[in-house]
């Protein structure tokens, strides 16, 4: 009977497309899971760290606590200079910035938005290339896309597997252009067995609440290049060289005590939260292992890496689109997210300025359409994941269920969507 809801402990069993909670269902999970839910220290050692600073009256302007921090992530990342922002974005801006762009910057579209807007926001215009079958810049797209107004390029680490660093550096190189990376997905990986920061000019991560380590709104340069660490640090105090001297154009980029405190705290559980992760991406591994139409993006075992991002591609195999996954799961409250649609290029203010950059982002387009990131991090335990798995499993057995029961107007505008 569908009035009886066959239960298995906490969670309902999905027994039928009717029980689904987009149908009328009970959700699977009573409480909302999250793709990016923060991290919290143990509140006595973060609030113990917090009275230091209310102590010492000091809580902002390059305090002891950012210092700390600045010190820890820099020889986390392998580098000799990090410099600590209130957030990411301002460490894009200030990052570009301090490196002179102007003109045309190239850059993916498959990335979140404040890529291009750190550009734009300073009258650069983005310059929107597609991706290989990393999700990563294409090298061979970048190259054709070079023109006189050139002055650079930024790389996206994605999900903690970063560019193809070498080949994008030989082509900055031919060209004299400046190579900046976007690592906000990479802090803690490594590349070729080298830790993400060194590479480019200088890389920028963030530390937002949502990011595996978090300084609540927090983001930072990292980079091997002294003067140029140097003019980031100006920058970020609105100019100041010195107590009275102004020597560049500056903004109110510094982050604060509090900031940092969380920081170095988060700091400290790193090691543990990589371990949860890494558990659950294999429990993912083994849950999602033979569902047609769904398939993990796989970690290089040869690199570190996060494990921040469960990233799974879903094809036309599947029997639903990733739109109709996406809308299936956040009924039953496990709020998966499509990483990065729809893709800078059709967000403003791009989709009104270059209206036609679709035509020449085939993969981009693609990738915008069939990728979904699951739920991942401490606060998830295996028989959580194993749930998710099981529900992505019984949707594509039920699928021509599931696409029977779609509201037509959706349906079939979901129909359109499906590409091999």
């Amino acid at each position: 009977m569908d009035s009886v809801v066959v239960r298995s402990g906490d969670r309902p069993i999905k027994s039928s497309s009717r029980t689904l909670a987009i149908f009328g269902g009970e959700p699977l999970f009573s409480k909302f899971v999250h793709v990016g839910r923060p991290n919290l220290p143990e509140p006595e050692k973060l609030l113990q760290r917090l009275r230091g600073v209310l102590d010492r009256k000091w809580l902002t302007n390059n305090g002891p606590e950012v210092d700390e921090f600045e010190r820890q992530v820099a020889k986390l990342a392998g580098v000799r200079n990090c410099v600590a922002m209130c957030n990411g974005t301002i460490a894009l801006q200030i990052a570009i910035c301090a490196a002179g762009l102007s003109g045309e910057v190239i850059l993916p579209s498959f990335t979140f938005v404040a890529t291009a807007h750190a550009l734009q926001w300073q009258g650069i215009q983005p310059v929107f290339c597609d991706i290989d079958e990393t999700f990563c810049l294409d090298p061979r797209e970048v190259e054709k896309r070079i023109t006189p107004r050139t002055t650079g390029v930024i790389g996206v680490h994605l999900w903690g597997q970063a560019c193809n660093v070498e080949a994008l550096s030989a082509i900055c190189k031919r060209h004299n252009l400046t190579l900046l990376f976007d690592a906000a997905h990479a802090f803690g990986c490594s590349y070729k067995g080298q830790m993400i920061g060194g590479f480019g000019q200088a890389e920028v991560f963030s530390f937002h609440a949502t990011k595996f380590v978090n300084a609540l709104e927090g983001g930072a340069v990292a980079t091997n290049d002294d003067e140029f660490a140097q003019r980031c640090r100006s920058m970020r105090n609105f100019g100041f060289s010195d107590e009275d001297l102004v020597t560049s154009l500056g903004i109110n980029g510094k982050m604060n005590e509090f900031e940092a405190a969380m920081g170095i705290e988060s700091l400290g559980n790193m090691d543990q939260i990589i371990v949860a992760n890494r558990d659950n991406y294999f429990e993912y591994k083994r849950g999602l292992k033979d569902i047609p139409g769904i398939r993990l993006r796989n970690c290089d075992p040869n690199e570190r890496n996060n494990y921040q991002y469960v990233v799974v591609e879903i094809d036309a195999n599947a029997g639903v689109t990733r739109d109709q996954f996406h809308t299936l799961m956040h009924a039953e409250n496990i709020l998966a997210r499509r990483y990065f649609y729809p893709g800078c290029h059709r967000m403003e203010p791009y989709s009104t300025v270059y209206p036609d950059s679709g035509q020449h982002l085939p993969q981009t387009e693609l990738a915008c359409e069939h990728i979904l990131c699951l739920p991942t991090g401490p606060a998830l335990c295996g028989e959580d994941i194993r749930a998710i798995c099981d529900l992505l499993r019984f949707v594509v057995l039920h699928g021509a269920e599931v696409r029977e029961r779609w509201p037509a107007p959706e349906r079939a505008s979901a129909s359109r969507c499906v590409r091999p």
